[in-house]
């Protein structure tokens, strides 16, 4: 008798057992189906005209900081390799002309190696003829260089601006938001911690944005400044090994251009 009594108590245990483990699941089912009522998309919705200004202005400050990363990086990848391409096959030609044919068209070396040509055989006229030639051709390849550096620097101010700026537009947002979330909270007259954390965090992702505009560009600025001064320095190497190939052991009368062909 007492073990039939035993063994119902046990069934009936783990029969209530097996209901309440079966009633946790819908409703463990439905607390993740719960959707998150807060982030980016509930600060879009809800905030006002100043709150989505400052979150386009910060998007197109972001897009414009990787549009100008990549071209850039592309660039300056491209200069590098003519400079390579320079090294292999402009100074194995016989004449400046035949090396200014083996370099890349629209390239920056070419356009350093034409200004020094050109000047080299133009020099000529009443107000040229007041500067030497060496002073001559020293301008001329100085000018393409500071061109080509020029060239190189633009799109730097933008980083160098959205990476001081991104951080205090974001800042800028939150301030507006929490603002905007007190004083709608002292209005309905409810200060519990629901009422008053959403909307305080979603004014703190505006801060987040605007570090995560700042710190790519801050970064890129760096990079594409000490890439800059390597390019730089390929191009004003090479318009210096040009200037001494142009001037040195030339005859007078005669332009580089011939005294070159004569050689090879």
């Amino acid at each position: 008798m007492k073990t039939r009594l035993s063994r119902s108590v046990y069934r009936a245990g783990a029969l209530a057992l097996l209901m309440s483990s079966a009633s946790l699941v819908p409703a463990v089912a439905a607390t993740q189906d719960v959707a998150n009522p807060y982030g980016l998309g509930a600060l879009w919705a809800h905030g006002d005209l100043i709150a989505r200004g400052t979150l386009v202005a910060l998007l197109l400050m972001s897009m414009g900081t990787w549009y100008i990363l990549i071209t850039k990086l592309i660039e300056q990848s491209r200069l590098l390799a003519q400079g390579r391409k320079a090294q292999q096959g402009f100074w194995k030609a016989s004449s400046v002309e035949q090396g200014i044919e083996t370099l890349p068209a629209n390239g920056a070396f070419r356009r350093v190696a034409a200004a020094g040509l050109r000047a080299a055989e133009h020099h000529e006229g009443v107000l040229g003829d007041r500067v030497d030639l060496h002073t001559w051709v020293t301008l001329s390849l100085q000018r393409m260089v500071d061109e080509v550096a020029s060239r190189l620097q633009g799109g730097l101010a933008v980083l160098a601006t959205v990476a001081s700026t991104a951080p205090f537009v974001g800042l800028f947002g939150t301030v507006w938001g929490i603002y905007h979330a007190l004083t709608a909270i002292g209005i309905s007259g409810q200060a519990s911690i629901d009422k008053v954390a959403g909307p305080v965090g979603e004014a703190l992702i505006m801060t987040a944005v605007g570090l995560a505009v700042a710190v790519p560009a801050a970064l890129g600025y760096n990079l594409l400044v000490r890439r800059n001064k390597l390019a730089t320095e390929r191009v004003r190497s090479f318009a210096s090994d040009l200037h001494a190939v142009l001037l040195s052991g030339r005859p007078s009368g005669e332009t580089p251009a011939l005294r070159l062909s004569k050689v090879a």
